[in-house]
Formats: C-alpha cells, structure tokens, sequence
C-alpha cells in the first residue's frame, strides 16, 4: 500500500496501480507519482519517502521544525 498527503488530501494506493516497487530509489517513485498527479517535479522536492517494517509507502512533506 502506498499512502499520499499531497496539499492537503490524502491517497492511498496500491503499488500495482502505478507500478511501484517498494525497492525503488526515491527519485524513481516521485517521478512516478508526479506523473500520476499530471505535476511538475520540483512539487515533490521536499516530500520524504517513509518505508515503515509494515512495507507500505508513506509520501509526505518535509517536516519542519523550529
């Protein structure tokens, strides 16, 4: 399962549906995901990729702190 937070909303998504693997380098998925979303790729810049034991994909912005 691949869980998004995209400006405010949420998807949750399989892998197969967009032919992610989990072993994937980060720049390959978000480039899949820009895709996906019809957005530029400097959108997803300041997005972590979280890969949980569960094996799921969590795609989320940057926390900041401070």
């Amino acid at each position: 399962m691949l869980h998004l937070r995209f400006e405010g909303r949420s998807y949750d998504l399989s892998e197969s549906q967009l032919n992610i693997k989990t072993e994937m380098k980060d720049a390959q998925i978000k480039e899949i995901l820009t895709g996906y979303l019809g957005i530029r790729a400097n959108r997803l810049e300041n997005y972590v990729i979280d890969r949980p034991a569960t094996g799921n994909l969590i795609i989320r912005p940057e926390a900041v702190y401070g």
